[in-house]
């Protein structure tokens, strides 16, 4: 009896000892396919390495590692972010062109820009109502305005928000969801119409408003600029001015005007409602509050306006979409001339 019992019990151990080994062998090769298992990255990820094969968002990725937003973009949550381009930063002009030029913004300002870019929420582009200027709440607590049009046919539409376009929409992360731009947003941080012109050469230095915010204290125009209701400012640099009236020199030149000949003109610069660009079809005219027309053209190279007066010569859209709390301002570079 015991004799025959030893093998037995070796056979049992054999067979457990194979169970065994069969067992791990199984764990192991679980656990490698679960190694294997794509994980989704976050949008600080999604930021960091770029769309592709090369990084398109270097500035974007500095910008926000310089106001310590990196941190919160990579923690779980539910997000929203519109990322702009390198090519969009460039726009901005060299204030705005490279790292160093990014080192060098001001930390509150740059933090107030990018959480302009970020919605507490995750919004995808179906999610976004087919309308015009939807308000929506961002990260800094200022209303961010996205627009959907669908074309006439129902196969496709565009997205655009405070007037920069989504070039490229859905891109999923763990955290939320980002979509790229081709501009950057400037939050309405400035205050209202008067209060933005006065600030933006801070933001834009290549930018004067000498002369528009004379001829605006020379006519009194400043109340009509204040208000509540919102209004489209087409606003002409220093630079603008001597172009269309090149003796246009001096402030003391900008008082020497009629004040109703400076209120017609300046009054010819203004169109009623907040009006972002991409919203405009190319070739229509827009009403002013002089009761006159400017035309609108866009290209893929420019935006531009032209008034009734200035001889068919376009005036550029330098830097458009600036948005006050109370409109939308575009810088040009040469005056509109009523007709």
């Amino acid at each position: 009896m015991t004799s025959n019992q030893y093998p037995l019990s070796r056979r049992k151990w054999g067979l457990l000892s194979a169970l065994f080994v069969a067992l791990i062998f199984t764990f192991s090769a679980c656990k490698k396919n679960d190694d294997n298992t794509p994980t989704v990255p976050t949008i600080y990820d999604l930021i960091n390495n770029g769309n592709g094969t090369t990084n398109q968002f270097t500035l974007f990725k500095k910008a926000i590692t310089r106001a310590n937003l990196a941190g919160a973009l990579r923690q779980p949550g539910a997000y929203t972010v519109f990322a702009p381009t390198d090519a969009a930063f460039k726009l901005l002009g060299p204030a705005y062109a490279d790292t160093v030029a990014i080192n060098n913004i001001p930390i509150l300002q740059l933090t107030a820009v990018l959480q302009y870019h970020i919605l507490s929420t995750k919004t995808e582009s179906a999610a976004i109502p087919t309308a015009l200027l939807t308000p929506v709440p961002t990260l800094g607590g200022s209303s961010l305005y996205l627009s959907k049009v669908v074309s006439t046919s129902g196969t496709s539409s565009s997205i655009s928000a405070n007037g920069a376009r989504i070039v490229l929409a859905d891109q999923q992360a763990s955290n939320g969801v980002v979509h790229v731009i081709d501009r950057v947003l400037v939050p309405p941080i400035l205050g209202d119409l008067v209060g933005t012109i006065q600030a933006i050469p801070g933001l834009f230095p290549t930018v004067s408003f000498t002369f528009l915010q004379a001829a605006v204290a020379r006519v009194g125009a400043a109340s009509s600029l204040t208000g509540t209701t919102p209004l489209t400012v087409f606003a002409p640099t220093d630079a603008a001015f001597t172009a269309a009236i090149p003796t246009i020199k001096t402030v003391a030149d900008i008082n020497a005007l009629p004040v109703a000949t400076l209120g017609q003109i300046l009054q010819y610069h203004i169109v009623p409602g907040r009006v972002f660009t991409p919203l405009i079809s190319s070739g229509s005219s827009l009403t002013t509050a002089q009761t006159g027309t400017i035309t609108y053209t866009a290209s893929t190279t420019a935006i531009t306006v032209t008034g009734k007066g200035n001889g068919g010569t376009a005036s550029n859209i330098i830097f458009p979409d600036i948005p006050a709390t109370n409109g939308v301002i575009n810088v040009v570079d040469r005056l509109l001339l009523p007709q």
